[in-house]
């Protein structure tokens, strides 16, 4: 096997070379070995190509993560299928228009999916619980269901133990180089939904980046729920630990402990609350990695006392390109003490490029970036983010464009002071939106405080104070208001910020 190798290809090494060993543990502490994992992968890719199932056929996919959806999507892969990840939840017509923008011709749900989107009994109960699900059921497509026969599945769908006990493929099936592997939407509106389409290519690149930060090998055992750090693990002959969906922090210590974990990752929200029922991590964990949203200072000298043992790292990417730098807990926070400007996202991986453009703007490139659907794999791509490389070429974020407030002939980019803010005695978050002014069309500077353990009661007062002596005078906030937490959203539990303005209005 080589860094080249395609990441199918990869994982079947480990399960040829070392069946016995550990490859993933569900959440409920069920485990697969190396040997079975490879035995179902196969057998998943010769059950779809036995139905018909054509090279870059799509197969929308709608199976909460676990070990058997895992094994369902590398089985997909390998069969040379399309997995296409639309989303249910987005509602009907972002759905519809995900759909029609994909076009698939499979569809792979959980019989439970089925029954609560087109059986009516349970329709109404998930309309009650405020769930309004599209009619997976009325798709043209071949429909496979994982779990047990239930009410709504549609007629003439494949039951995936009929696949499972299919005649196995030695190898995974050939495919172009530029061909789709994974259709993720990001984006867009139902007129024009914005699909990131990744080849094989650039998802293994990606894989290889990580590794080669994390240095994995066979004895580690890395709990995660996310696809771009669980596959990693895959390919380097780790154990894979799923936590579970929803993170239930006191679970997830325990599970930490009793299964000797030894990288761990999570969301900042998540690992705010792991901490709240945590306050210490188990000593051999030796990799405690954040992302997916901003990682503030106080968050991180939390993790840093709670695992004095680990290296405490922050992972940026984004869907397009992940990842694209890792950032040590001790250098983002000696950039912060020293007072300096924006949120250090660390040097770019070996292989990984960056610029900034005329307006601010990071643009990178790499052998990991990913097109659109239908269009051309870019050779950059730009990430929205506005940001400056210091003397030493590390990337240091100072803010999003599209997060830009405007007051008055000013540009104000919240992400150039949030950092700063954070820093301050009392605080353990930090948001400044813009509410819109009615009268004026302006916009209002709004700060958001979550209060940190020994905040004063006069927080606000005190900030007003001291602001002025930390923040540029044009960026100093109209308002401070003073909340428990941070709205967040989607399942990796980013801030939303257009949910906190509406709660400020």
């Amino acid at each position: 096997m080589t860094e080249s190798s395609g990441m199918i290809e990869q994982v079947l090494h480990w399960a040829d070379t070392t069946p016995s060993a550990t490859a993933m543990i569900g959440a409920r502490d069920g485990s697969v070995t190396y040997g079975d994992l490879g035995r179902q992968v196969r057998a998943i890719a010769g059950g779809l190509l036995g139905a018909g199932l054509k090279p870059v056929d799509g197969v929308l996919f709608s199976v909460r993560p676990s070990v058997d959806a895992l094994v369902l999507a590398l089985g997909t892969v390998a069969a040379g299928g399309v997995l296409v990840f639309a989303d249910p939840g987005a509602g009907p017509e972002l759905f519809a228009a995900r759909v029609r923008r994909a076009n698939p011709k499979w569809a792979i749900a959980e019989s439970l999916l089925y029954a609560a989107s087109g059986w009516s009994p349970a329709r109404s109960l998930a309309l009650r619980r405020g769930l309004l699900l599209p009619d997976l059921a009325a798709l043209k497509v071949q429909h496979i269901f994982a779990g047990r026969w239930l009410p709504g599945v549609p007629d003439g769908a494949l039951s995936v133990r009929r696949l499972i006990d299919a005649e196995p493929i030695e190898q995974p099936v050939a495919r172009w180089a530029t061909a789709p592997t994974v259709i993720i939407f990001t984006a867009g509106t139902t007129q024009m939904p914005r699909a990131v389409s990744h080849t094989l290519p650039t998802l293994t690149a990606g894989l290889g980046l990580l590794r080669q930060r994390l240095e994995l090998g066979p004895d580690d055992i890395v709990h995660t729920d996310q696809l771009m750090l669980g596959l990693p693990a895959l390919t380097s002959g780790a154990t894979w630990s799923l936590p579970g969906t929803p993170v239930v922090p006191r679970r997830f210590g325990a599970q930490v402990r009793k299964r000797r974990v030894t990288h761990a990752f999570a969301v900042p929200a998540d690992m705010a609350r792991i901490l709240d029922a945590n306050p210490s991590l188990p000593k051999q964990l030796r990799c405690v990695l954040l992302g997916a949203a901003p990682v503030l200072p106080a968050l991180l000298r939390r993790v840093v006392a709670a695992a004095p043992n680990a290296d405490v790292l922050s992972v940026y990417g984004m869907t397009e390109a992940a990842p694209i730098a890792v950032v040590s807990a001790q250098e983002k926070l000696a950039h912060s003490e020293a007072g300096q400007a924006g949120d250090l996202l660390g040097a770019p991986l070996e292989g990984v490029r960056a610029r900034i453009a005329d307006d601010g703007e990071l643009v990178i490139s790499g052998p990991h970036i990913a097109g659109y659907l239908g269009h051309p794999t870019p050779t950059e791509i730009a990430t929205g983010d506005l940001a400056r490389l210091d003397d030493t070429g590390r990337v240091v974020m100072m803010g999003r464009k599209k997060d830009m407030i405007i007051r008055g002939k000013v540009n104000i980019y919240p992400g150039l002071y949030e950092p700063l803010i954070a820093a301050q005695p009392g605080v353990a978050e930090a948001v400044m939106v813009g509410v819109p002014d009615p009268d004026t069309g302006d916009e209002t500077v709004v700060l958001a405080v979550v209060p940190g353990p020994q905040a004063p009661a006069d927080l606000p007062e005190r900030l007003s104070r001291d602001l002025p002596d930390v923040l540029d005078s044009y960026a100093l906030p109209d308002r401070i208001v003073v909340v428990s937490e941070m709205p967040v959203a989607g399942r990796t539990r980013k801030l939303d910020r257009a949910a906190l303005r509406e709660r400020l209005v």
